[in-house]
């Protein structure tokens, strides 16, 4: 597993029967979490939730408050930051155990010491589009929701990205994709991070093992004569990290060489010191970025990559 274990603005304290206890900055909450299957005992520490969601048994779920609370406030990880609001749909804005990609994303383009063009697809509120961009590429931010566009908008202004090449789309990722087909726009790295079930603009319905593979091998097609590397992230339990790595060595590894990883993400918990499952991430590199000079010099780096 590759463990996000660089933050200082968030921490999970406990986990036990279906929720997470974590520290988002000053704010601690309390949320749901299908992963979490044993039943330790709660201990004091689950005294310090100040907000608390609570799913409902027909459906969806609502927050209780046992003090006031601001509708939203600010953290950080590293260089970036961003805005955090507890939603109706338990979220809160970001997925802090995708700061382990984020850093390896800066890390790949940093290494590749020419200019590199990036397509985020799913983007939400854009910490990859963020770290990307941070990093010096060009990136294309692509959502089907208008709102988490604007969110991902407002953290790059927080970061002081405002002003870097970011492109800022609402559109259905698939048709977007199609679309620059046609238009022979290429990107050297594609970054996607689909959802396990949701719908378009239009009301299309997006379901993620029927829909997956179409859609990595139609995303082949948009990459650069240089492409750098595919990034594909899952939340879906059914999709264990060796289904994903066939995946892409099916598609992008089998059309451009290359290498494919995969593995587990998660991050730490304080009171057990053992690390929650987050999802999976299956990753394609070019073979420049994986040649044995490469992966010698992130081995010996303490970096995201040594965990790969």
């Amino acid at each position: 597993m590759r463990v996000a274990d660089g933050w200082k603005d968030y921490r999970i304290l406990d986990a036990s029967g279906g929720e997470k206890l974590e520290m988002w900055g000053a704010f601690c909450l309390a949320r749901p979490d299908p992963q979490i299957i044993w039943n330790t005992p709660k201990g004091p520490v689950w005294k310090k939730a100040q907000a608390h969601y609570r799913r409902s048994s027909t459906g969806g779920g609502s927050w209780a408050f046992y003090q006031k609370f601001p509708e939203s406030w600010e953290i950080s990880y590293r260089d970036l930051r961003f805005r955090i609001r507890p939603t109706g749909f338990k979220h809160t804005g970001l997925f802090p155990e995708q700061a382990v990609n984020w850093d390896l994303f800066r890390q790949l383009i940093q290494e590749a010491g020419r200019p590199v063009s990036v397509l985020n697809l799913f983007a939400y509120t854009g910490g990859a589009t963020l770290a990307c961009a941070a990093a010096g590429a060009s990136v294309c931010h692509v959502d089907a929701s208008k709102g988490m566009v604007a969110w991902a908008r407002e953290n790059a202004a927080l970061s002081g990205l405002a002003e870097k090449p970011i492109r800022w789309i609402v559109d259905d990722c698939e048709k977007f994709v199609a679309r620059e087909i046609r238009r022979g726009r290429k990107y050297d790295a594609v970054i996607m991070d689909p959802p396990s079930y949701g719908r378009g603009p239009s009301g299309e319905v997006w379901q993620l093992e029927e829909k997956i593979y179409g859609l990595v091998q139609l995303c082949t097609g948009v990459l650069s004569d240089q492409p750098l590397f595919f990034a594909l992230n899952s939340y879906t339990t059914g999709l264990s990290p060796s289904v994903m790595a066939y995946l892409l060595k099916v598609t992008a590894g089998e059309r451009l060489g290359g290498q494919v990883d995969a593995d587990e993400i998660g991050l730490p918990v304080e009171q057990t010191g053992c690390c929650l499952p987050c999802g999976s991430t299956a990753l394609w590199l070019s073979e420049a970025a994986a040649g044995p000079e490469k992966q010698n010099e992130r081995n010996s780096n303490d970096t995201a990559w040594k965990n790969f």
